[in-house]
């Protein structure tokens, strides 16, 4: 027998025999969880946001990279605004230019006002003169026309004094607008996370609601796993949960925040113990956040691990404890908080 097809057939056999104690470690494993805890495998994952422009226009900065770390509402790119900037000044000046004109419109009212006052009294006096018959009717006529051109103007001018504070109102409207669009030019990051993907270049020009960036929301970390009915139906919104992950050699605390009341076949990704066909039902579990900010630059989503949830107790016993192998948690959570866990 030829030496490659000898080294072949022997590495074949180391492979199978690791398999087979792989099998068989984890086959242990579950023998010893008490049955008041289920257990899934999933992976951590974290929810993507897209930075988008909401207006066409052309990009000026990316200020981050691929992989950085990104703060709430930390800067991450600048559209040009320079037409924006030239309509902001623009209505500027017309909020101003509208505002003079309702000072010199309110000033002309109180002259107008003087006037229909003087015409009013002239009226009067002629009146009083046309009934003891010192003047004649047709002079009386004329002051009355007289008065009633004053009433007529004076109700112009405040008319026209409204129509302007409208317009100032209008302008200021339109200021508002265009500095709205100036700020949403300055895109912010909406969650602590990552720069997954830098999608544009500076000097590109984007349409509406064109990409950016996409990051991961550092704020929300989370694995899914599927459990069947009978542990879901245990699985309370609030349970605690460890998540042992392939790379580490503790256990991380985590809580159930969700559980599917809509049953799903298994996902093909996802690896279980029954037939593929069985339905199942899946349950998110939520990592604390006071957790990940301490260990923000280790946190990677992807990677794969193995998720242990405490059913609700059966009446009459006592929750079960971890087992020994998922005792060890992170060094920064205290034994209070260990012991709630």
């Amino acid at each position: 027998m030829k030496k490659p097809v000898i080294r072949l057939m022997a590495f074949s056999l180391i492979v199978i025999v690791i398999a087979a104690f792989s099998w068989q470690w984890w086959q242990s494993q579950q023998t010893l969880l008490p049955a008041d805890i289920a257990t899934g495998n999933g992976r951590i994952e974290a929810d993507q946001i897209d930075i988008t422009t909401k207006y066409a226009g052309r990009v000026k900065h990316i200020l981050v990279q691929e992989g950085d770390l990104v703060t709430l509402d930390q800067v991450l790119a600048n559209m040009d605004t320079t037409e924006l900037d030239a309509q902001l000044a623009q209505t500027q000046a017309q909020v101003l230019q509208t505002q003079a004109a309702v000072v010199e419109s309110s000033a002309l009212i109180a002259q107008r006002e003087s006037e229909l006052t003087l015409a009013e009294l002239e009226f009067k006096r002629v009146a009083a003169l046309v009934k003891t018959g010192a003047i004649s009717q047709s002079l009386a006529d004329q002051k009355q026309t007289i008065k009633a051109t004053a009433i007529a103007v004076y109700n112009a001018a405040k008319a026209h004094v409204n129509t302007l504070e409208q317009s100032v109102l209008v302008a200021q409207a339109e200021v508002k607008r265009v500095q709205t669009q100036i700020d949403e030019a300055v895109l912010k990051s909406p969650a602590m996370g990552r720069v997954l993907y830098r999608l544009a270049q500076p000097n590109e020009v984007l349409g509406s609601g064109g990409k950016v960036l996409t990051i991961i929301n550092l704020g929300d970390i989370y694995m899914e796993v599927f459990l069947p009915s009978a542990q879901a139906y245990l699985t309370p919104i609030g349970a605690q949960a460890r998540v042992k992950l392939d790379i580490l050699d503790i256990a991380i605390p985590a809580q159930v925040s969700f559980v599917s009341p809509e049953s799903q076949f298994t996902p093909k990704q996802v690896e279980t113990q029954s037939e593929r066909d069985k339905l199942m039902f899946r349950v998110k579990l939520r990592i604390p956040q006071a957790l990940v900010l301490n260990h923000i630059e280790q946190v990677k989503t992807g990677v794969r691990g193995v998720a242990y949830i405490r059913l609700s107790a059966t009446k009459g016993k006592q929750a079960s404890a971890w087992p020994v192998f998922l005792q060890k948690l992170p060094d920064d959570i205290n034994p209070a908080e260990q012991s709630s866990q």
